[in-house]
């Protein structure tokens, strides 16, 4: 009796340990998991211009909500969607803040080569997601770099050009404005150069990076974070500025 007790004893602790030894697996993450009805990135990216779309997707940056609209540069971890004019009370504005998960319905569009939704509602739903800036330095003058549109994305070493009126940078894509509206400088990596800005309605004539675009230098080397806007070529809307590291 004793030794059957004993092997009954140690076969319940080696089924014990079998079992602490089970990993559990990995819950998905908010930006896993899409919900009934909603396209995988893959999905969007496929549908043609004009057509319904459905996506879940976080919040990574907004610009200055306005007549009810509001237009945001979102993400998830498999690609990036730029929402324009989406319909927003001012009440619901205030609450997308970076990282806040929001189904969006809508039509995809393009305009000038940037593809976007349009026309779109939203619901805030569950989840936190903040993506990290991807380098992309290295597929300027690409094809492969319009796979990553609108994506949060990096610059490094990029030289500052003359904008084309004796100065480092302009405001208004011909210098037609004054402090305040968007600033558009030049800039250029192994002899090709493009124009990148700062959107007024993004970063305004107060934020550090507006500021820092003002004090650009013609053959400063410096390294930019932004959203990978597009028209008719990359045109990205930088968030931060700094030298080159």
């Amino acid at each position: 009796m004793k030794k059957f007790l004993a092997l009954m004893l140690a076969l319940m602790m080696v089924f014990a340990l079998a079992a602490c030894g089970k990993q559990a697996a990995p819950a998905a993450s908010d930006t896993d998991v899409k919900g009934e009805g909603v396209m995988t990135y893959e999905e969007y990216a496929a549908a043609a211009i004009d057509d319904p779309v459905v996506v879940e997707t976080y919040v990574q940056a907004t610009q200055s909500w306005w007549d009810n609209t509001i237009t945001v540069y979102s993400q998830d971890k498999d690609g990036a969607y730029f929402i324009y004019n989406m319909a927003c009370s001012e009440e619901d504005a205030a609450k997308l803040v970076p990282g806040t998960k929001i189904k969006v319905t809508g039509y995809k569009a393009e305009w000038s080569g940037e593809i976007e939704i349009a026309d779109a509602t939203f619901e805030i739903e569950e989840g936190s997601y903040i993506a990290e800036p991807l380098d992309v330095t290295a597929l300027l003058g690409k094809d492969e770099l319009a796979d990553k549109q609108n994506m949060k994305v990096a610059f490094k070493g990029m030289t500052v050009e003359d904008s084309g009126n004796g100065s480092a940078f302009m405001y208004n894509w011909d210098g037609s404005g004054s402090q305040g509206d968007d600033v558009y400088f030049t800039v250029s990596k192994d002899g090709s150069s493009y124009s990148f800005l700062i959107e007024s309605y993004l970063c305004s004539s107060d934020t550090e990076v507006y500021k820092a675009a003002e004090a650009l230098k013609v053959g400063d080397v410096i390294d930019m974070e932004g959203f990978l806007y597009w028209y008719e070529g990359v045109q990205p809307h930088i968030t931060s500025i700094s030298p080159a590291a």
